[in-house]
């Protein structure tokens, strides 16, 4: 599922469909999972956050915004909702679940 801003505000409608016509779905962020999405694989929106405040300081200081290079994500986290997997039936490995920075159960 895409990570654009229409998607968040349907957020809660999207994932309703998904789970009416048992499709699995992977989100970018977290409240997707947290809402009864299946599983989100994405940036860590807190590091980023905290990464962009430090280009901001970067600027006050008198860099040029133009001379900054441009940054990809660095963090990365999983999230997997057991109850959603469970009535999709899906089964998750444990490999997976070891991975997850969080299990919703």
């Amino acid at each position: 599922m895409t990570a654009s801003p229409s998607a968040v505000t349907h957020r809660n409608r999207i994932i309703s469909i998904a789970t009416q016509c048992r499709l699995p779905n992977v989100y970018a962020y977290r409240y997707y999972p947290t809402s009864g999405g299946l599983a989100s694989y994405g940036p860590d929106p807190i590091d980023e956050h905290r990464r962009s405040a430090a280009y901001v300081a970067r600027i006050l200081k008198g860099e040029k915004p133009a001379e900054l290079p441009v940054q990809a994500p660095t963090k990365y986290e999983m999230v997997i909702n057991l109850k959603t997997a469970k009535a999709l039936g899906i089964t998750v490995p444990a490999t997976v679940l070891a991975r997850a920075d969080q299990v919703v159960e």
